[in-house]
């Protein structure tokens, strides 16, 4: 991938430059740029796709928690002058996507979900895991995903390095119990965008039945299951994950253009 990651005050991102509209990607609590190469290059050449950082590592203590980091998608909306987006998340990422949705609707063309949390989630726990304890952590990165082979041994090895440096391992575990309060059941009927779902039949951590209630509770959304595969779609099964991204965007963009 040839596209390098740029820093720009308090913000860390990667941006294609396409001439569309902006296509913002946000990753999970362990997840990061290498989530999204397979959306990158489907979508460049006719989004400008954005992948920012959230910075769940770097933000005061005192303001780490969703609140923190949807405070910290705005000021990047913001910085960018963007008059509005698409979205998309997976996991926490989409967590984060829907409350930013939510404070700033008039900033959101459409809204993608992937294995989001906001309604329920069963993932780490809230404790941290034990302490060098490879295996563990092996296990609980290769849960993300159906096929086990998809979790490289540099991403456990990521995960691992994280949850053992202790400022880390608290800020994840901080972020996650604010997720865990921040349950968004009695909210979603305020979202009015155009919503695509996306999930996966052998979701553990937000399992079927979560993409169903979502579906449930947003007015104006739609829902597929991919099988054979798990919590990121997007990484797993990417060519499935695009094809209905890029129908869903397709119809969005027909109906509701949005001006570059």
């Amino acid at each position: 991938m040839a596209d390098q990651m740029q820093k720009d005050g308090k913000f860390e991102y990667l941006e294609t430059g396409g001439s569309g509209p902006p296509l913002v990607l946000l990753h999970g609590l362990f997840g990061g740029l290498s989530n999204f190469g397979a959306q990158i290059e489907h979508f460049r050449d006719r989004f400008n796709v954005v992948v920012p950082t959230l910075p769940i590592m770097t933000l005061p203590l005192r303001k780490v928690s969703l609140a923190g980091l949807v405070a910290h998608l705005h000021d990047f909306v913001e910085h960018k002058g963007w008059e509005q987006i698409h979205i998309m998340g997976n996991s926490l990422g989409g967590h984060v996507a829907i409350l930013y949705a939510l404070d700033h609707p008039e900033k959101i063309a459409s809204i993608i979900l992937s294995g989001s949390s906001g309604l329920f989630e069963s993932a780490m726990g809230n404790s941290l895991p034990p302490r060098k304890n490879y295996e563990f952590i092996k296990k609980k990165t290769e849960s993300t995903f159906y096929d086990p082979a998809v979790s490289s041994k540099e991403l456990v090895d990521e995960v691992f390095s994280t949850v053992n440096d202790r400022n880390k391992g608290i800020r994840i575990i901080m972020t996650a119990k604010s997720a865990v309060r921040h349950n968004l059941a009695h909210k979603l009927d305020g979202i009015k965008a155009p919503t695509l779902l996306v999930w996966g039949n052998q979701d553990t951590i937000t399992p079927p039945f979560v993409g169903e209630q979502f579906q449930e509770l947003i007015e104006n959304s739609e829902l597929h299951f991919i099988d054979k595969c798990a919590h990121a779609p997007m990484m797993e099964v990417p060519g499935e994950f695009n094809a209905y991204m890029d129908d869903f965007l397709t119809r969005v963009m027909e109906e509701r253009p949005v001006v570059a």
